[in-house]
């Protein structure tokens, strides 16, 4: 546990001495926030009075960021040994891969609470959207986002290690592929058939349909839970799995040394 902490506190020291990292952090989450902030209120000064916009969208933005930042703060974090050459120097140390990825876990729940915190207050400030209104029902759901989060965040960094650093960009880009399947803005049944099926194999589609039927009808639907659950369970055990053989292909063929000075 020293060790997993040793990881987390070096990170933590990043952000306290480089400013710009933690601007980084809550930069494009405001700038996404107003953007769909001033969406929202044009859709509800030209559509039907009863339904407010605000709640809907808004609160799935902040969702999806949630997971995004999940995401991006353990395989961002990964990056930020690849560019300073030093995750050979890491992992040629006593600390274990698994220790050196809960280390990066501690590092994104640090991130994603700061990053919430963050734009949650703001989105009360200017939109009256209380998150908290809707209780510890949406807890489960977090915890779902937080595990699909590791996952891809843990099988971008696999992908990483195995392909080389000039494929850092797959930080970024992995989470984008599942937005438009995970039912973020709309319910799954606007999806033609075949992309349901394939929408119904991910965690996230539960996830936020399970949320939409909060906020719509204060219904709490357990089976979305679960299945999300089962669902992450499958996802984080093949990405560790999968990390494992891209941390033993680079130790045998002697490519970790690509990471080190």
């Amino acid at each position: 546990m020293q060790r997993v902490i040793a990881i987390f506190i070096r990170h933590i020291y990043l952000l306290r001495r480089s400013p710009h990292r933690m601007i980084g952090m809550l930069y494009w989450p405001t700038m996404e926030l107003f953007l769909w902030g001033f969406l929202t209120l044009y859709l509800n000064r030209i559509g039907a009075a009863e339904f407010n916009f605000v709640t809907v969208l808004l609160s799935a933005l902040i969702f999806w960021d949630f997971f995004n930042r999940s995401q991006q703060a353990l395989s961002v974090s990964f990056l930020e040994d690849v560019w300073v050459r030093n995750v050979g120097n890491v992992l040629a140390s006593p600390i274990r891969p698994v220790e050196y990825l809960f280390g990066l876990i501690l590092v994104s729940i640090f991130q994603t609470i700061v990053s919430l915190s963050f734009i949650a207050s703001l989105a009360y400030v200017f939109w009256q959207l209380n998150l908290f209104q809707f209780g510890f029902w949406l807890l489960p759901f977090f915890a779902n986002l937080y595990i699909t989060g590791w996952a891809m965040g843990i099988f971008a960094t696999a992908l990483i290690l195995r392909l080389g650093p000039s494929t850092d960009v797959l930080a970024w880009s992995l989470p984008l592929l599942l937005q438009p399947l995970s039912a973020v803005f709309y319910p799954v049944t606007v999806l033609p058939g075949w992309l349901q099926t394939v929408a119904h194999w991910l965690p996230t589609t539960y996830i936020f349909e399970g949320m939409r039927a909060i906020i719509f009808s204060q219904e709490f639907i357990a089976t979305d839970v679960v299945r999300a659950f089962l669902l992450n369970l499958v996802y984080i055990s093949l990405a560790i799995f999968g990390f494992a053989l891209s941390y033993r292909s680079v130790r045998r063929r002697g490519t970790l040394q690509r990471y080190s000075d």
